[in-house]
Parts: C-alpha cells; structure tokens; sequence
C-alpha cells in the first residue's frame, strides 16, 4: 500500500475511533513509521495514537469535551459550517472536523480560464469570534501548457474570512430563533 493510501486510511481510523469513543490505543504500531505519525501530526493537530476505545476506566478528554459542549467537534460549529457554505462552489478535497481544516481542489471560474483557485481554511476556535478562522487562497495562471503559481491577494484571504465570519453570525441567529 502506497505511503499517501496508508496515511489516508489511518487519518479515517482516527476520525472514525475518535467520533467512536474517543480513548487511547495501546501502542501506536498500527501508524506505520515515526515520519508517517509526524506527518499526521503536522497536518491534522492530534496524535493518531491518541484515538481508539477506553476498556478500562475513564476518558477525560471525552468527559471535558462534552462538559465544554463540543460532543463530536473540536471547532464551533458555526464555524464550521459557515466555512463550509462559503467555500462551496469550489470541489471540496479534505474536511477535518476535528483538526479543523478544510481543503478545497483547485477551481477555474467561468469567465477566467486562463487561472485558478484554491483555499485551505483552519476553524481556530471552539468560539464564535473573530480571529477563530483563516483562510489562505492559492492563485495559479496558465502559461503555455503549464500551471505557475501566481500571488493571491491579502484582501483575498481577508474578504473570504469575512464572508466565513458573516454566514457564522447568521447562522447562530437563526438557530437562536428556533
């Protein structure tokens, strides 16, 4: 199994063990090498060794999130969601609930061939604020028959975050009104 598969197979196992029960594995020999769990460390924020099913005693970790009202979420919903929506017209590549990360595939618009988009955004936060969501937009131009990267705007990254900031806002609102 290629090295990208093997890490992709062992981020949904963590995802999957950790929307399970939470917990810790005994070991960690099922993630392969020490690079491969750094690697998973980098790009999600959590240790894969860190999920699995408590069999005796008691998580903590579980029993803190769920007193913080984050069952099954480590970024506030929101958020998320609100990141969700407005990256929406771009092919979504990855969604992290639990890191926080959503990655998009790259995206032409219509009346632009000639370029294209793509955007990672981190929910920072469990809390509904202002700084709790970054967005960073990755620009590339053709030229002859080969993509080259190209800078984006800051107003770019500015304007998509606060688009994220104002889909969260009136989100919450209407679930208030419910």
């Amino acid at each position: 199994m290629r090295a990208t598969a093997r890490i992709a197979l062992a981020l949904s196992a963590t995802a999957l063990l950790a929307a399970c029960g939470g917990g810790r594995l005994v070991g960690n020999e099922e993630y392969g090498t020490d690079n491969q769990r750094e690697m998973i460390l980098r790009q999600t924020g959590r240790n894969p060794a860190d999920a699995g099913i408590v069999i005796f005693g008691v998580d903590r970790s579980r029993q803190q999130e769920q007193a913080s009202g984050g069952a099954g979420m480590a970024v506030n919903a929101f958020l998320w969601r609100a990141t969700l929506d407005t990256l929406s017209f771009m092919p979504l590549a990855s969604a992290d609930p639990f890191g926080g990360v959503i990655i998009t595939d790259w995206y032409s618009p219509p009346g632009a061939p000639g370029e294209r988009f793509k955007a990672t955004a981190y929910v920072l936060s469990r809390q509904l604020r202002s700084d709790g969501v970054r967005v960073q937009v990755f620009r590339q131009v053709l030229r002859g028959n080969q993509w080259v990267d190209a800078p984006a705007s800051a107003a770019t990254n500015a304007e998509f975050e606060d688009r994220v900031l104002a889909r969260a806002r009136e989100l919450r609102t209407q679930s208030a009104g419910r």
